[in-house]
């Protein structure tokens, strides 16, 4: 009569598969939500905790099937594998986030100018619910940014603002960045190349008067009244960006100024929800700055 060994079970090795499958699903199902539908982003970082818990229950409870698959020669090695594979992916993800959020500042605002930083427009608020955050920025938030960036600052060209503005408009939307608002333009919303071209006038005619008459500019004094003038012959763009995966929301502003035969760009860029930006507001500004460069090579200066 044959004999025949019953090899046990660990429950714990099949429920972490179950779990470590939905840790993925929910990571996934929320990042599409939020990057292609409706869901904001406090309840995306909610769910994506939620998602990253149980990828990490489920690699604990995987540890104990493949120990008592040791031990005892229980099956459950393969779900235990299967739920390490599943797990990946949320337990990454919240690893990441949590890397940056020890190592970073808990700043949510970046500007390259961090005495004076550009006004905004239209000052970009938004609900919290539960990622509430500070509501002005201290001086103390941009110490602890020029410590973290100490390599975000402006950036001086030399060539006239239309012509900086141009590649200013042209790098932000090759970036994914959408302007929405505009001071200091005559035609904010069009681009240059956009723009109607006036009518050549027949040689013979003869215009009744200039059609602008150049203002002379009092650049070498520092009073209220030369910096009231500078302040008019400047351009400020503010609009919305969105990183790539997750889709996080970003408003920033860019501010260009004309300084004698120079032109000086500003950037600010914050997010809009919570304290702590996990390092991205830094990102999108040093990575247009870059781009910026790149398009207007050769003309950058200190």
């Amino acid at each position: 009569m044959a004999i025949r060994y019953d090899r046990p079970v660990s429950s714990a090795a099949r429920s972490s598969r179950l779990i470590g499958a939905f840790s993925l699903v929910l990571a996934l199902a929320v990042m599409i939500a939020h990057r292609f539908g409706g869901l904001v982003t406090p309840y995306l970082v909610l769910l994506l905790i939620v998602a990253a818990g149980c990828a990490l229950l489920a690699a604990m409870l995987a540890a104990i099937g493949l120990r008592s698959l040791w031990m005892t020669g229980a099956e459950g090695g393969l779900a235990a594998l299967a739920a390490l594979i599943y797990a990946a992916f949320p337990l990454a993800l919240g690893a990441y986030a949590t890397e940056r959020y020890l190592t970073l500042p808990d700043i949510y605002d970046v500007s390259t100018d961090t005495v004076s930083a550009p006004d905004w427009l239209s000052y970009p608020y938004f609900d919290q619910i539960w990622l509430k955050r500070k509501v002005q920025v201290t001086p103390e938030d941009r110490e602890k940014q020029l410590a973290a960036y100490p390599e975000l600052t402006g950036r001086r060209y030399e060539g006239a603002l239309d012509r900086v503005l141009e590649a200013v408009r042209k790098v932000a939307k090759m970036s994914g960045m959408t302007i929405s608002e505009s001071s200091g333009d005559t035609e904010p919303g069009r681009d240059p190349e956009d723009r109607p071209v006036k009518s050549p006038q027949p040689d013979d005619a003869v215009a009744d008067a200039p059609d602008a008459i150049p203002v002379p500019t009092p650049r070498p004094y520092d009073d209220d009244v030369a910096k009231l003038i500078r302040g008019v012959n400047g351009v400020t763009l503010q609009g919305t960006t969105r990183t790539l995966i997750l889709g996080l929301r970003f408003d920033f502003i860019i501010r260009l100024r004309e300084e004698a035969e120079t032109t000086f760009v500003d950037i600010r860029v914050a997010s809009r929800y919570g304290q702590h930006d996990l390092g991205f507001s830094a990102e999108i500004a040093g990575d247009y700055l870059k781009a910026l460069d790149a398009e207007l090579l050769g003309i950058a200066g200190g």
